[in-house]
């Protein structure tokens, strides 16, 4: 599985926009796609594949994703509140993304809260679950190969690939059930 190893390095899971890429003044939306461009164009499939554009942050502050927008432009909170949604969204619906973070908007319209700080945590446990997803990857695909060698006769490249698609999409599977009952857990407290 070395070829998955080149695979894993290939998909930028260190790229995250970090507080101190953020500039201190705020942007036109031009300038928000731009940064989002530059920082996470290694983690695109294909070229055609557009990271951020005007629409979809339209949709974002029409869903009220976000925090009210001022003056047409987005400020140091609206990038930490983007950056998270463009985690979220590979996951959840738009509907469960905005029940999400919909107590982090309360807080920051109330001055309630350290959106920086929040953020930090963010970053240091994604940073801490790319360490574990390396880790987990290897040992599923050596699991994955020992499998595809008890099918003595089925012994090639494409099934073991397919085994190792069926189980990381299963484990995506399972842990995006389980973000998704989290939400929901959100939604009931938030109704009572």
């Amino acid at each position: 599985m070395e070829n998955f190893n080149q695979i894993i390095e290939k998909l930028g899971l260190e790229s995250q926009i970090t507080l101190e890429e953020i500039p201190q003044i705020d942007l036109y939306m031009d300038q928000v796609i731009q940064l989002f461009e530059n920082k996470f164009s290694s983690s695109r499939r294909n070229e055609d594949e557009k990271i951020l554009t005007k629409t979809m942050i339209n949709n974002y502050a029409k869903g009220k994703l976000f925090i009210p927008i001022k003056n047409k432009k987005y400020s140091k909170e609206h990038l930490i509140l983007i950056s998270l949604i463009y985690q979220l969204k590979g996951a959840l619906s738009i509907s469960d993304i905005k029940e999400t973070l919909s107590t982090v908007n309360e807080k920051i319209t109330d001055d309630d809260f350290e959106l920086e700080r929040f953020y930090n945590s963010f970053l240091h446990i994604a940073s801490k679950n790319v360490t574990s997803f390396k880790a987990d990857v290897e040992s599923k695909a050596i699991a994955v190969k020992n499998e595809v060698e008890k099918l003595e006769d089925w012994n090639s490249k494409d099934l073991e690939n397919i085994l190792m698609i069926s189980s990381l999409v299963n484990m995506s599977n399972f842990y995006k059930r389980a973000a998704e009952k989290l939400v929901d857990e959100i939604v009931k407290e938030q109704k009572n």
